[in-house]
């Protein structure tokens, strides 16, 4: 709960703090970074510190968590700490990172509105931080318990890498040593942590898209070619290597009391968490009414076109619709929408994809009077449109 001292001070200075945070943020990584270049060695990416998401996501947190506060002061934003929290988990964040934080998200913000700042703004600021920072990490103590094991990092052995369509690979790992395995769920992902070329370790997030029940793990990666890890992946890493994951985590979920028709609609790669969600119903033998939209440039593109067909065949319930680029026999053609497609009013959706295809799916699923908390969405990365909406 934000403070009655603190919240005028927090509503008054919301609009220049939020029209200075992106500067803030970017000191503050610089700031960070100078005095603690090792936090680029397997923790914060250096691709993503490049393009400018990191911070813009970084911003798009601190200031929608004060925005939510001024609007209702004795709630949390649930389901960006929910997010947000998952996300830390899968890196291993610890309480105590949180202090180092802070010293330097503070020197930035002391700097950055050195014209405007004084005691009473520095302190309501600091309430708004560390009631976000208690609140995550109350929520990562929560996700870190449910875990079989303690280990941020496992080991695992790749026994498999195939193809995936045209510009993905699929692989399948097992334990490479007796360290318990956490359940996963449909729908989740793990962190990936390889050695890159230039001797750092850099991490990125996979959705697990098959086997969610077993001891394997599966996952789906496109080759990006200004990336830095799956090019190791892709081009380096081969059948009976090591590599490291983390726990699953990813509150982007299905629950096994809910029966209410489902919408999954997808593009491009945005097909995995799609894909270990369909395979998990499937397993229940489920008779659940599901949709399942997918757009993609080409058929040949389509990374998991063989799986999610078979898994679609199988479910009774189970239908596609297929968006693609250019007129195919069975698809449309042209960008995916929801213009004509008869959605029942207690229809959940599930998003995965580039920012403006989710953006523009969500608008048109609320316009058919899906309401706002039955539509989900997965990001892979900084969670940008998070940002956007702040």
């Amino acid at each position: 709960m934000l403070s009655e001292k603190s919240l005028p001070i927090i509503e008054a200075t919301l609009p220049i703090v939020g029209e200075r945070m992106p500067g803030i943020a970017k000191d503050f990584y610089r700031r960070l970074f100078e005095a603690h270049p090792e936090l680029l060695d397997g923790l914060f990416s250096r691709s993503n510190q490049k393009n400018g998401s990191q911070q813009q996501a970084l911003a798009g947190a601190v200031a929608g968590f004060a925005a939510h506060l001024v609007k209702n002061p004795d709630t949390y934003p649930e389901a960006m700490l929910s997010r947000l929290a998952n996300k830390h988990a899968s890196l291993g964040i610890s309480p105590e990172q949180y202090d180092v934080v802070y010293k330097y998200l503070f020197e930035a913000i002391a700097d950055k509105l050195s014209d405007v700042i004084t005691e009473d703004i520095a302190g309501a600021w600091s309430e708004v931080y560390w009631l976000m920072a208690h609140a995550l990490i109350k929520l990562e103590r929560g996700l870190y318990g449910t875990q079989t094991n303690n280990s941020p990092w496992n080991f695992w052995t790749v026994i498999k890498k195939e193809a995936a369509g045209e510009t993905a690979m699929t692989f399948t790992l097992e334990p490479a040593d007796d360290t318990p395995v956490s359940v996963a769920l449909a729908g989740q992902y793990v962190s990936v942590r390889v050695q890159i070329p230039d001797g750092l370790h850099q991490i990125r997030q996979y959705s697990l898209c098959a086997d969610i029940s077993s001891r394997r793990r599966v996952f789906t990666t496109k080759i990006d070619d200004n990336g830095e890890v799956s090019p190791v992946l892709h081009h380096i890493t081969e059948v009976g290597d090591v590599i490291e994951l983390s726990n699953p985590y990813g509150d982007i979920t299905l629950s096994p009391d809910v029966t209410t028709p489902l919408i999954l609609a997808t593009a491009g790669i945005g097909c995995t968490p799609s894909a270990s969600i369909l395979r998990s119903l499937v397993d229940q033998g489920s008779r659940r009414e599901v949709l399942v939209l997918h757009a993609e440039n080409t058929m040949e593109q389509w990374a998991l076109q063989k799986q999610m067909r078979q898994d679609i065949e199988t479910l009774d319930g189970a239908n596609l619709e297929l968006w693609l680029k250019d007129p195919a026999v069975d698809a449309h053609t042209g960008y995916m929408s929801l213009q004509g497609i008869d959605i029942a009013a207690e229809t959940s959706v599930f998003l995965c994809g580039p920012l403006p295809f989710m953006k523009k799916i969500r608008s048109e699923a609320l316009g058919a009077g899906i309401p706002a908390e039955r539509i989900h969405y997965e990001v892979f990365g900084p969670d940008l449109w998070m940002a956007a909406a702040n």
